[in-house]
């Protein structure tokens, strides 16, 4: 189950620098619909496998391809088409969409597996909700086009990822936390209390909780981010929520169980939009974000993604889910710290002298 969700996540990591090359060459809109095109193909050959192992895995691979290479651009594409005061307004609008399918998705899976005689009719049924995102984002893409402003010709014309860049550093260092602990509850929050005796259908019905929380709070912060000059207040906090509902988890999970799951939401949901948030605040240009994107979606997700594959295992050693949620509790520390840092005189990325790691 682990390795199972960790194939998209490594994809997103692993082919986010892939993305803003591709990007290169025909164009951010371009890309994010070849990317949305690949996330159909991959429903469809998860779904039409029936029983077989294969096909499920190949077909989250594909998907997983395409939601790296349309999650990638999709910041760059904002910070183009939404004036600088307004970014974090259409972060939040991106957030919103995702999030509330992605509770969408939870609460009806075992429904529509029960209603359409197996998990491959559940997985299935997605299928045309992607084919009508392919549809709709042909003219969103040549609309895209024809807002997006020509930008002044830049002194530093590589598309190389700003390792230099002591903000790029602390962005990803803190979306690598944050992703870590995402994804790991992603897997385990459900499996967790079916191990205390839920059904899966109430674990179904916590995970949209968790995920529909997630909605309100990624619309939430980054608006609340086009407000602040200084967003260390809300990065710090919005991790310490998510913190919080981690270590109700671990040291009481039969105690509160929906409220563990709307902490983990919120703080979940309001700490990754700040975090795309962020990555255009701190980018000079729509290809600074891009550049930006790829370096924390690489560190992020490749590093994330052995979260629910780790988590697992330790489950399985120490025979305790208490053992699994205390070590993801701990992991929001450093997510706390590397968010603390993130002041608003850190130098954006674009341009060489701007992107040397300074102390």
């Amino acid at each position: 189950m682990g390795v199972l969700t960790t194939v998209p996540v490594l994809c997103m990591g692993l082919l986010a620098p892939v993305a803003n090359q591709v990007a290169r060459r025909v164009g951010a809109s371009s890309t994010v619909g070849a990317g949305t095109t690949l996330v159909l193909v991959g429903l469809v050959l998860r779904g039409v496998g029936g029983q077989s192992v294969w096909p499920l895995y190949a077909g989250t691979l594909v998907a997983g391809a395409g939601i790296a290479l349309a999650g990638t651009l999709l910041p760059g594409v904002v910070k183009s088409v939404f004036p600088a005061h307004r970014s974090g307004l259409g972060t939040g609008l991106v957030m919103l969409t995702m999030m509330s399918l992605a509770a969408l998705a939870s609460a009806t899976a075992v429904p529509l597996a029960d209603a359409l005689g197996g998990w491959a009719g559940s997985l299935l049924a997605w299928a045309p909700l992607a084919a009508l995102a392919v549809l709709v984002w042909v003219p969103v893409s040549l609309a895209t086009r024809r807002r997006t402003l020509p930008e002044a010709p830049p002194t530093d014309v590589s598309h190389a990822l700003p390792w230099r860049s002591r903000t790029a550093w602390l962005l990803s260092g803190f979306l690598v936390c944050q992703s870590w602990q995402f994804y790991s509850s992603l897997a385990w929050v459900a499996p967790t209390y079916e191990a205390h005796g839920w059904s899966a259908a109430d674990a179904g019905l916590l995970m949209s909780a968790f995920a529909g929380t997630q909605l309100v709070s990624g619309l939430l912060a980054p608006v609340l981010l086009d407000r602040v000059r200084d967003a260390r207040a809300l990065v710090v906090g919005f991790s310490a929520v998510g913190g919080a509902g981690t270590v109700g988890v671990w040291l009481a999970p039969g105690l509160a169980p929906w409220a563990w799951a709307v902490l983990l939401g919120v703080g979940q949901g309001a700490c990754f939009a700040l975090a795309l948030g962020l990555v255009v605040r701190f980018s000079a240009t729509p290809r600074d974000s891009a550049r930006l994107t790829a370096m924390g979606f690489l560190l992020g997700y490749t590093v994330a993604s052995a979260g629910p594959a780790t988590m697992g295992a330790v489950e399985d050693l120490s025979g305790s889910w208490r053992v699994l949620w205390g070590l993801l509790a701990l992991v929001a520390v450093p997510q706390m710290l590397a968010g603390s840092r993130l002041r608003p005189g850190l130098g954006r990325v674009g341009g060489t002298s701007r992107e040397r790691v300074t102390a």
